[in-house]
């Protein structure tokens, strides 16, 4: 890991996921260097523009991504990673009060621990490469997270909507199939995700034409270890299904009740096994 101050901005960047590894397992001198790099480009641009976000919003935008707020993509100058800068807002019913005011250390860290921690268990998420997290009074601060952006994705819901204009383009049934692979992923590994929701499954293809289900917004991830697999499936496949009845109820579109249903008795068949 690289920290680089830029006034009141810290500027933390993580060794790559795909950095190769030392003997022992550490950070090889590589993955450290990367990091230093990303970290001296990143610092740069908050130098240059004010704020990760800032600058990513100056830069030729490829399609909308969208979360809270627009997720902005630019190429990192010296680094040959192309980006995505994700501001953090608030959500619920504070966000009006709270905005995008976070107490200190705020949920960053976490966040990118939890993607190294995923990935490294064969759960497939975005890298989370780093972000910047400038200081406020009141132990307060904004943050800006950086992850490697993925350009031939879509989110759940999109797919179950009936696509978008100028995305990628999946199928629903391969959609839906790859999600099952992927609450099989989190049930293996013991992982509870407390949002998981159809903006937060991203798919894309593999090498061979395969449709792989992403898990995102992982800061909130839990690990259980000691809890039944049978209870890790429900709960996460209990939230997923939510998701895509509500997205029926309040947009008309997605998935209908009699399709939702199907989806839970598939995946409860396919995981019979599960103790």
């Amino acid at each position: 890991m690289a920290v680089r101050w830029v006034g009141p901005t810290e500027v933390v960047a993580a060794v790559p996921a795909d950095a190769a590894p030392a003997a022992d397992g550490t950070a090889g001198p590589g993955g450290a260097a990367m990091a230093s790099t990303i970290a001296e480009a990143l610092a740069a641009q908050v130098a240059r523009h004010g704020s990760l976000y800032a600058w990513a919003g100056a830069q030729p935008q490829p399609r909308a991504l969208r979360g809270r707020a627009p997720v902005l993509v630019a190429p990192l100058p010296g680094t040959g990673e192309v980006v995505a800068v994700r501001h953090a807002w608030h959500g619920g019913l504070l966000a009006p009060l709270t905005r995008d005011r976070f107490l200190r250390p705020s949920r960053a860290p976490r966040e990118l621990r939890q993607s190294a921690a995923l990935r490294a268990a064969g759960i497939p998420t975005t890298a989370v490469l780093g972000f910047a997290r400038t200081r406020l009074p009141l132990w307060r601060c904004t943050v800006d997270v950086v992850t490697r952006y993925e350009p031939a994705t879509r989110d759940l819901g999109e797919v179950l909507a009936g696509g978008v204009d100028g995305a990628p383009a999946f199928g629903a049934d391969e959609a839906l199939a790859a999600a099952a692979r992927l609450l099989r992923q989190l049930t293996e590994a013991g992982v509870v995700h407390p949002d998981l929701n159809v903006k937060n499954v991203l798919l894309r293809r593999t090498g061979d034409g395969g449709c792989e289900a992403l898990v995102i917004d992982v800061d909130v991830v839990r690990w259980t270890p000691h809890r039944r697999p049978r209870r890790v499936l429900a709960a996460n496949l209990g939230r997923l299904a939510r998701s895509m009845r509500r997205q029926r109820e309040r947009h008309g579109t997605g998935l209908a009740v009699t399709g939702v249903a199907a989806f839970e008795a598939a995946v409860r068949e396919a995981h019979a096994d599960v103790g």
